[in-house]
Formats: structure tokens, sequence, C-alpha cells
């Protein structure tokens, strides 16, 4: 397939040489073959043309969850990776939240071979322990062999701290990458939000800042003993960015993420007990929001993440304490991000991560492979459902104002276009 993008505003900030400047773009057979100032149209070439049109690399998301296999009515894997193209994502780690989770090689190879037609590469986290039980380790090398890009018992804490342990020593043979997600249990009891003034005030079970903070610490004390690499998942308070900064300053290997809504909102949307604003971690303070912006500004907090949760509507429309966790965000994720940075600074949140899930990073430059997002983002208007391509529709992003719009993705010598 030939496709010429005509006059698109590179952004690149690795790039000096074509870094904001206006260029003609020719991908051959999924291959940039040429960048100039004028291509002129080869034959039977597909043009795309748009007003304000920017080209950036392809986008990464570190974190979403589907619900094929076994929960197909919240999300299928052909239209979550759909919907993850229309947003500007040519690659997503894909969290291990189906039923049966994927604790075998053969579960690995399923999500693989259901994903290999599309556009937007699937990299599956597979989970750390048996049926995520938390019991004993699944089979770590067999399903990295099979290409899981690291362990993670989605949305569940590794309470036992010498699994976590023996997890860290043994992934190290294999280079893996073990994941834990940042929660005391006990300290969290039967809290649904953030322990607070609003959570007191509407009668809100409260999930205290203390149950995340209490378990990175101890999470990175086993770090510091074991070595390995570790990654922790959606952090949400600030004194959790000031201890993944420590240890930072002591080499260690850690890396962490932030999700996108943890810095647009704060629990003081509570007011109306809209469960689309019920997540885990859960919405904390301006405090908090402001850390870890901070935070993603200074390289202590690695890559943001949409951290999207497709949940069907039975699951959502209920009272609050019935509600479950989650909100989507692949599609209002661009233009929250610019609600917060500035341009150049949301594309290069949005480009960062593949590293840590030892995945390449294709580069804007010619003879390389074509992975890149097609954006315009001066727009602004307001997040509807007209604007959602996912299955399920539980955004807390609905009726929110944002800036930029997604016009398309080249991955894989395939095209989406949302115009």
């Amino acid at each position: 397939m030939k496709i010429l993008l005509k006059s698109a505003k590179i952004v690149d900030a690795g790039n000096k040489d074509l870094h904001l400047k206006k260029r003609d773009i020719l991908i051959v057979n999924g291959t940039i073959e040429k960048i100039a100032i004028n291509i002129e149209p080869p034959t039977k070439a597909k043009i795309v043309t748009h007003k304000n049109l920017h080209v950036s690399i392809g986008w990464f998301d570190s974190g979403v969850a589907f619900g094929e296999p076994g929960y197909e009515e919240r999300e299928t894997i052909t239209n979550g990776l759909l919907c993850a193209a229309k947003s500007g994502f040519t690659d997503v780690v894909l969290n291990p939240s189906s039923h049966p989770v994927p604790d075998s090689s053969s579960d690995i190879v399923f999500l693989k071979n259901a994903a290999k037609e599309e556009l937007t590469g699937l990299h599956p986290l597979a989970n750390l322990t048996v049926k995520g039980a938390g019991e004993s380790l699944a089979e770590l090398y067999d399903m990295k062999n099979s290409g899981a890009v690291g362990f993670y018992d989605y949305k569940h804490a590794v309470s036992n701290a010498n699994l976590l342990k023996i997890a860290l020593q043994y992934a190290q043979n294999f280079d893996g990458v073990v994941c834990s997600f940042p929660l005391d249990a006990q300290i969290a009891g039967k809290g649904e939000v953030n322990e607070g003034i609003p959570s007191t005030r509407l009668g809100l079970k409260g999930i205290p800042a203390l149950a995340e903070e209490l378990h990175i610490a101890r999470d990175l004390f086993i770090l510091e003993y074991t070595g390995g690499k570790l990654h922790i998942p959606t952090i949400s308070s600030a004194t959790a960015v000031k201890l993944i900064a420590a240890a930072k300053k002591k080499g260690l290997q850690i890396t962490c993420s932030v999700a996108i809504h943890n810095l647009m909102y704060t629990d003081d949307v509570l007011e109306d007990f809209d469960t689309n604003y019920k997540t885990l971690p859960p919405l904390r303070t301006k405090e908090d929001a402001k850390e870890l912006i901070k935070g993603l500004k200074n390289g202590t907090i690695d890559f943001v993440t949409t951290d999207h949760t497709p949940l069907n509507i039975e699951l959502k429309q209920v009272e609050f304490d019935n509600a479950s966790y989650g909100s989507i965000g692949l599609e209002s994720a661009f233009g929250a991000l610019q609600s917060v940075f500035e341009l150049e600074e949301t594309i290069a949140l949005l480009t960062k991560g593949r590293e840590t899930f030892g995945l390449e990073t294709t580069r804007l430059k010619e003879g390389s492979t074509a992975a890149l997002t097609l954006f315009e983002p001066d727009t602004s208007y307001t997040f509807s459902n007209n604007e959602i391509h996912s299955s399920s529709k539980n955004s807390m992003f609905l009726g929110a104002q944002l800036k930029g719009k997604v016009l398309g993705s080249i991955a894989r010598d395939k095209m989406i276009l949302n115009f």
C-alpha cells in the first residue's frame, strides 16, 4: 500500500531536523520511503490531506483492559484494538483482566493470535500467579517466550512479600518485568474512594493514600534486596511520587505510571455519586494531582496510561457501593492530556514507555517502519458519546471540555482514518 501525507507538521522532539516542520511523507508497503517539502503522488497512492494535519510516531498505552475471553460484552479484542487505532495508539499493553486469566503460555498465544491482523499491536501482560490468586507463581518463563511482556495480577496487590521476592529473583534470569499493584488491602478495607473530606461528607468508605504508600515502600525494600525490574502501575498519591524518586536515586530498576484521569480529576467530582468516577486507585486530592503532574515533568513518573477499563452498563448504572471500578480512556486520552500539558509535552508522554516492556520504538525517518499517529491539536470540543468507539460507554470524561482530535493511525501497512 502507498500512502502520501501532504503538508503534515511533524512533532518529534528527538528529531531536530524535522521537529515542528511541515513535510510530505511517503509510505510504501509499511516503510517510510521519503520525507520532503513536496512529493508528487505516485500511482495508486492514498493521499491524506487535512487542515492543520500533525503527525508523530505512534502512541503507546501501557495498560488497557478489554474483555475477551470471558467478558466479550464489555469489549472484544478486535473492537478494542480498533478503538485504540482510532484513538491514535499503534501499540497497547493488555492487562490480564479476562476470564479465565492468562496464566499459561497457551493463553498468551491465543491473545497474540487474536490480534495479529490488527493495525494496533497487542502486547499482553501475563498473570504473575496461577489464576491470579496470589498463592504460587505462574509459568513466567514459558509465557515470556510466548510473547508476554511482563507479569501482573491485575488490580490485585501481591500481598505475600516472599512471593514478590521470589518473582523478582526468578524473572532476572530472562529479563522479565514484574508488576505490583500498589494497594495494601488490609489498610484499604472496604473503601471505595479517597479517604478525605469529600468521602466523609458523602458517607462513602475511604481508601487512605497510606494503603498505596505502605505497599510501595514494602515493594521498594524488596526490590533493593533482590534486584530485578519492578513496574508499579497507576500510582495516585504525592508521597508515592517521593518514594519512587528516592528509589531511583538509589539506582533501583523501578518504573511507574499514572492514569490520565488522576491528573485531571480529584475527589471533588464525587458530589453527584456518578459511578464513572469510581476507579482504582481512586481519584485523590488537588495536592496529589499537582505532585503527579510534577512527577511526570521531572521524570520520576515514567509514563501515563489511559487505564482503559470497559464495563457494561449493568456494572455501572447501580448504587455507588455496588458499582465496579473503572473508566474507559483511550478516546479521551489526547484531549485530556492537552488540558494539562502543552502539545509537545503531551506527545512526549503518549510516545513513552515501550522500552520498559522490551518493545522497539520506531522512528520518524526515511527507511523506518511506519508507525504514525495523525492528529489535529487545536480543536476544542465537549466529549460526548459520539467520540466513543468502545463497546462500553463508561467514561468519566463525558461532558468534559477537551482539546485536540485524533485523525487516524498508520501501522503494520494499514491505515485507519477518522475523517
